[in-house]
């Protein structure tokens, strides 16, 4: 895991592979107009349509479809996405090892240096 990630790292120049992210989701909706959307990004989720489902899963904040989403990334080896996604669903236990392995990257890297 470590070499990916730093494979990662290095393809990214400067820190523009590191996006700001809103804890907030939408607050104009109501918890049914959410409902109607999680289950709009549910089925998208299992179309495969990942990309629109976390859009729908960002705007209502809903954990559980962000915490899906980022284990797709996961599976991928797209650590930094994943991460981005953990933390919106507030999914410590999920973020927390990621977190770890970037550190190790960056011991690495500053060894080398």
């Amino acid at each position: 895991m470590d070499d990916k990630l730093k494979e990662e790292f290095s393809k990214k120049e400067s820190f523009q592979g590191f996006i700001k992210v809103t804890d907030n989701p939408v607050s104009s909706l109501n918890s049914e107009q959410k409902a109607i959307l999680n289950r709009k990004g549910n089925v998208m989720f299992n179309e495969g349509n990942i990309e629109n489902a976390r859009r729908i899963y960002t705007t209502t904040g809903y954990s559980d479809g962000l915490t899906r989403v980022g284990k797709v990334y996961e599976e991928k080896n797209e650590s930094i996405k994943a991460l981005k996604q953990y933390v919106l669903a507030h999914n410590k236990s999920k973020a927390e090892p990621i977190y770890q392995d970037i550190a190790k990257v960056i011991s690495l890297l500053l060894k080398e240096n």
